[in-house]
C-alpha cells in the first residue's frame, strides 16, 4: 500500500501552469477507481477544483474534461472566473469575491463523506493564491492533516528539475506528505534531456508514479480509462516502460 492508494484526499498540484494537471487528475481518478475496495468492487472517486479560471459561464471547464475522460460523475467547482489569469487577479478583473478557504474545506469534507477518495486539482502552481487572504493550495491541503497528500505534476523538459525541487521543498516545509510525482505529458519521442530528467525524478526520495503520454486527451474516453491504470500503476509505484 502507498500514500497514493491509502490517503483519502489527493491534492494535484503542478510545478507551474499548463503542466497537465487536468489530464493527470482524470487519469488519477481512473486509476483510483480501478483499485479493489472490499466488499465493493471498486473505489468511489470524486474530483474537485477549488478555482477555475479562463473559462466563460456555460463553457466546458477542467472538471467537465475530467468527467468526460474518466467517467467520474461527481465533479465539483468552487468558483469560475473567465479571465485566464491567477485567481486573485481574475477575480479583481470581474469584481468577483473569491470564496474563503473554509468554503473549499467544507465542500471537500462533504465529498469525503460520500466517496472513498477525493482528488483536488489546484490552479497553477502550489503557491498561487486562492482567496483574498493569501491562502494557497498548500494551506488547503495542510488543513486536512494526515488525511491529505500531494501529487506533483511535472514537465519533462528543461527547467523541470528546479521547479520540481522547489515544489517538493515547499510541501515538505509545510509538513504536507508527498504521494508522488507524475510527468504530465511524456513525448512519444523523448529527447536525451527528458530521459535524463525522468531518471533524476526517480532519485528524489518520493515515488515517480508514472507519466501521461502526450496527446492522451485526444483518446477515446473508453481507451483513456483502460490505459490510466497502466500509466499510473498505483499499487506498485514504478516508472512505466
Amino acid at each position: 500500500m502507498t500514500l497514493a492508494t491509502e490517503t483519502p484526499i489527493l491534492f494535484v498540484t503542478g510545478t507551474d501552469t499548463d503542466v497537465g494537471k487536468t489530464i493527470t487528475a482524470a487519469a488519477l481518478a481512473c486509476a483510483l477507481a480501478a483499485l479493489p475496495s472490499p466488499p465493493k468492487s471498486t473505489l468511489s472517486v470524486a474530483v474537485d477544483k477549488p478555482t477555475q479560471t479562463g473559462v466563460m459561464p456555460g463553457e466546458p471547464g477542467d472538471m467537465d474534461e475530467v468527467a468526460r475522460l474518466s467517467g467520474v460523475r461527481s465533479v465539483t467547482e468552487g468558483i469560475r472566473l473567465s479571465a485566464p489569469m491567477a485567481p486573485v487577479a481574475a477575480a479583481a478583473r470581474e469584481f468577483a469575491i473569491l470564496p474563503p478557504l473554509g468554503e473549499h474545506e467544507d465542500r471537500i469534507h462533504q465529498l469525503t463523506q460520500s466517496h472513498d477518495r477525493v482528488v483536488v486539482e489546484g490552479a497553477g502552481g502550489l503557491l498561487v493564491r486562492l482567496d483574498p487572504f493569501g491562502h494557497t493550495l498548500a494551506d488547503l491541503a495542510a488543513s486536512f492533516g494526515q488525511d491529505a497528500a500531494a501529487i506533483v505534476v511535472c514537465r519533462s523538459g528543461l527547467g523541470t528539475l528546479n521547479h520540481t525541487e522547489l515544489t517538493l521543498e515547499a510541501l515538505r516545509n509545510r509538513g504536507i506528505p508527498v504521494a508522488g510525482l507524475i510527468i504530465g505529458s511524456w513525448p512519444n519521442d523523448p529527447s536525451e534531456i527528458e530521459i535524463d530528467n525522468r531518471r533524476y525524478f526517480e532519485s528524489l526520495g518520493v515515488p515517480l508514479l508514472g507519466a501521461i503520454p502526450e496527446g492522451s486527451s485526444r483518446l477515446d474516453p473508453a481507451v483513456f480509462r483502460k490505459s490510466a491504470a497502466c500509466w499510473l500503476p498505483l499499487s506498485t509505484p514504478r516508472t512505466p516502460d
